[in-house]
């Protein structure tokens, strides 16, 4: 059987769905970003944690902003990531408003850790996992960074991963490390891939 590159099969997916994502009409991706923070918000999982770990979004991502703001309105403990080195290490940081966050690393806005409490306890919460694409059973490809890959070998609460229903796959390439969520959540449906993933 012929020997599957892993590695060049997702720089290419990551490749098509970046251009996909660059390409998507601001009105549209507005629409769709306020669809995806709505379902979001009504799951029963967000209704339940008392602690958030969410990412600060770029341009091209899903828009958390609205979930952030919420969220902290809601009175839950969000927290937000911090990129500690260049080599995939990551941790994360509570805040109080969207004022406590500054540029950082890769231009992404990240917490001020002077004044922000770093988080020590990883062992629960509900934890929205980025990612340029997902599969129908969680798998994901990232930006090509590692730092989830490596934050999720240390979280043990529920994850759950925000994307556009284009930008979904059957099934990904995906290695023996790679993590999947939870929770998949796009405009056009939710799969708890638990349950798919025991089936399939």
């Amino acid at each position: 059987m012929p020997v599957i590159n892993v590695k060049a099969l997702k720089a290419d997916l990551r490749a098509k769905y970046r251009k996909i994502r660059e390409c998507c009409p601001a009105d549209v991706k507005k629409s769709l970003d306020q669809s995806l923070t709505q379902i979001f918000l009504n799951l029963h999982e967000y209704k339940q944690c008392e602690k958030l770990f969410v990412f600060v979004s770029s341009p091209i991502e899903v828009d958390t902003t609205d979930i952030i703001c919420q969220a902290l309105s809601d009175g839950k403990q969000v927290a937000v990531p911090k990129c500690t080195d260049k080599n995939g290490k990551m941790e994360f940081y509570f805040i109080k408003s969207l004022n406590q966050l500054e540029k950082g690393t890769f231009g992404i806005m990240e917490p001020k850790e002077n004044i922000c409490e770093q988080v020590s306890d990883l062992g629960n919460g509900l934890c929205i996992v980025p990612g340029i694409c997902f599969d129908m059973f969680g798998y994901r490809i990232g930006f090509g960074k590692g730092y989830y890959d490596r934050f999720l070998e240390r979280f043990g609460g529920t994850t759950a991963g925000l994307c556009y229903s284009k930008c979904t796959e059957h099934e990904l390439p995906r290695g023996n490390h790679d993590k999947r969520v939870d929770i998949l959540i796009t405009e056009k449906f939710i799969n708890h891939t638990n349950n798919l993933y025991s089936k399939g």
